[in-house]
């Protein structure tokens, strides 16, 4: 009869390792060979030992959990990016033997207020800090307390340090504008977001950027806004840009979900797309490939983004770097079949 083991101690002994290396074999850690993490598996299975988190806390001073604060947008948004990123955020951590708590922003409470009682509450070693603004009073808390974090999304103030990982947007939009205009399009439309969020920045820049270059005095830009969760206020705006006496022939989306939003009120209009109206997106979220006829967009790798901040995390809290940790990434251009030829003529 197999013996209940109460203490890592003892569980330990019986295989004849030190209780570090138990501890790492059971967190899943990779410096231990495979072998000796499943032969610890298997032995703490058999002898019901059950990790007291609760004691590894005091001991190691780290609770093992890594926070993030989930904004509550209202009964009917679908967010299609955030549950991409806490997928992979989720995975990323759970790889290394740490976990993921979510901490709820209730509808029209400040998330910082949240945010400062995961940190203040010590129930997470370090967070993560999604959709960053331009000025962001999240990261200059965070940065004052010298907690660990990792944003991802840049602030505006490049002399601010901090860990970030973001998706190159300016060169992706400079991409699309030019891949359209080599199409023949000249007159663009941009459907973008109201509040003052970096990548909406950015991304507008890359736009404006790229415009600039070809120096095309016969090049037009039309641009509407809408409150980003407001889906009302976007299918008026969406509307205002399709149903005036002379709409672009291709438009932009900030994101997916505006893209697909052109693309629904653009059919109800009897416009084909792309035959009458070109249209891009940024994401690809999952919705874009299945939208008639598929949404061309670019592709954030949003689940391995959060995956490798789960690793630059984990990286900060362990070995507390000396400078901060960055990463751009460029996103790649999922050609479907909403973009085309600019219409020679008007329907």
């Amino acid at each position: 009869m197999t013996t209940r083991v109460i203490t890592l101690k003892e569980l330990a002994a019986s295989l004849d390792l030190s209780i570090t290396t138990v501890s790492r074999a059971l967190a899943g850690h990779e410096q231990i060979a495979l072998k000796t993490r499943e032969r610890v598996v298997q032995a703490a299975r058999q002898a019901g030992y059950v990790p007291n988190t609760a004691a590894r806390t005091l001991v190691s001073g780290r609770s093992g959990f890594v926070g993030l604060v989930l904004p509550i947008r209202g009964p009917n948004l679908v967010d299609s990016f955030l549950g991409e990123f806490v997928t992979g955020l989720g995975e990323g951590l759970v790889s290394h033997g740490a976990d993921l708590i979510l901490a709820t922003a209730a509808l029209g409470h400040s998330e910082l207020s949240v945010l400062r009682h995961v940190v203040e509450s010590g129930r997470a070693d370090g967070v993560v800090v999604t959709r960053i603004a331009e000025t962001d009073e999240r990261l200059a808390y965070l940065r004052e307390r010298g907690f660990p974090f990792v944003a991802h999304g840049r602030l505006l103030d490049s002399d601010f340090g901090y860990n970030w990982l973001d998706t190159d947007g300016a060169h992706a939009f400079g991409e699309a504008f030019d891949m359209l205009y080599d199409l023949g399009h000249r007159h663009f439309g941009l459907v973008t977001i109201s509040e003052a969020m970096t990548f909406r920045h950015l991304r507008q820049d890359g736009l404006a950027a790229a415009i600039a270059r070809r120096g095309d005095p016969s090049v037009r830009l039309d641009v509407v806004t809408a409150p980003r969760f407001d889906q009302e206020a976007r299918i008026e705006a969406v509307n205002r840009m399709l149903q005036g006496p002379d709409r672009p022939t291709a438009i932009v989306a900030l994101f997916d979900e505006l893209a697909l939003t052109v693309m629904e009120e653009a059919a109800r209009a009897g416009l084909s797309v792309p035959r009458d109206l070109s249209v891009i997106g940024f994401d690809n979220i999952a919705a874009s490939a299945y939208a008639p006829p598929g949404l061309t967009t670019f592709d954030a790798s949003i689940r391995q983004c959060a995956r490798e901040i789960a690793d630059m995390l984990l990286t900060i809290i362990a070995e507390k770097p000396g400078k901060p940790l960055t990463r751009l990434i460029r996103p790649t251009l999922v050609a479907r079949a909403s973009h085309g030829p600019a219409p020679r003529t008007r329907s």
